[in-house]
């Protein structure tokens, strides 16, 4: 049990989980008291995207193995505690799980072709598996959007239980109405989407050595570490500055601006003091930790709308 644990990233999916469930029930709920998402409805949106979630993982996990050979000789599950079949037949499983289900709460809230969401996901990670991580920011990108969009499921899925359109982006210009909570649910999907950027980035520079006996073509085998490193530096500034810019107003509540500060604003200064200075593939891996720590907090602030 502990290798499939390991193998479905059990921490990372607690935090999908987390993020799920703050959305839902302390940021949505603060700013709409009207009946959305019922409890058993939203309990099967979230095992369709953690099932979902967690066959990306293997999947990817799969076609990485000559990579992690070299990246991570110690840290290989597959081959070495999981036979590559038995991933396999994990993969499947929880893609039929988590697409049979996201159908099913589809088909509860009367939105059947939001089911095209559940398909789409299942697919791209597929892709990002097999094909587009070995493309140069492609796939950086496709993961960051796919972890900011399970922010905005939940928005869409909540905010659709109370509103008739049958179709996609018409109920999504519905939910534009609710203009404060669209805003912010928005702000936090940008949140999310621009730290698993960056964090995609210094990645592959860690991993720069298996990737290139693999012949991906990521950021930092076509620029070189260095280029990549102040490339990464430069995104990440201009996501600070509109991390400030987008929080402005918020900040001028006390609690937000302690918390804001202490948690996400220095310890991101701190980070890019050393992302700027960086080198080798253990500092990098200690900018990966910091940046999830920060999106941490960052997704845990939710709390403070409850106690505006």
């Amino acid at each position: 049990m502990i290798h499939f644990l390991k193998l479905v990233r059990y921490k990372n999916l607690f935090m999908v989980l987390l993020t799920l469930i703050l959305t839902k029930y302390v940021l949505i709920d603060s700013f709409n008291s009207n009946n959305g998402l019922s409890h058993f409805n939203f309990s099967i949106l979230c095992i369709s995207i953690l099932s979902i979630t967690a066959a990306g993982y293997i999947i990817n996990d799969v076609f990485d193995i000559e990579t992690d050979q070299i990246n991570k000789p110690n840290a290989i599950l597959i081959k070495n505690d999981i036979n590559i079949d038995t991933a396999k037949s994990y993969y499947k499983f929880l893609n039929i799980v988590g697409v049979l289900f996201g159908v099913f709460v589809s088909f509860r809230i009367e939105q059947i072709n939001y089911s095209l969401i559940f398909f789409i996901t299942a697919y791209m990670l597929y892709l990002y598996s097999k094909r587009l991580k070995r493309i140069a920011l492609i796939g950086n990108l496709l993961v960051a959007l796919l972890v900011s969009f399970s922010i905005v499921t939940v928005f869409i899925f909540d905010a659709s239980s109370t509103h008739t359109s049958n179709h996609i982006i018409e109920a999504i210009f519905q939910l534009f109405n609710e203009f404060a909570l669209s805003i912010t649910v928005f702000g936090y999907a940008y949140f999310a989407f621009s730290l698993t950027l960056i964090r995609e980035i210094i990645k592959d520079i860690e991993d720069i050595k298996g990737d290139y006996a693999a012949k991906m073509k990521t950021l930092p085998i076509v620029f070189g570490i260095n280029r990549t490193s102040k490339v990464a530096f430069f995104i990440s500034s201009i996501i600070f500055i509109s991390f400030v810019f987008m929080t402005k107003d918020l900040l001028e509540n006390l609690y937000y601006a302690i918390y804001g500060v202490l948690f996400v604003f220095l310890p991101f200064l701190w980070y890019l003091s050393k992302l700027w200075v960086a080198s080798s593939s253990e500092q990098f891996k200690q900018l990966s930790l910091l940046l999830k720590w920060i999106m941490f907090f960052g997704i845990i602030s939710m709390l403070l709308f409850k106690i505006q």
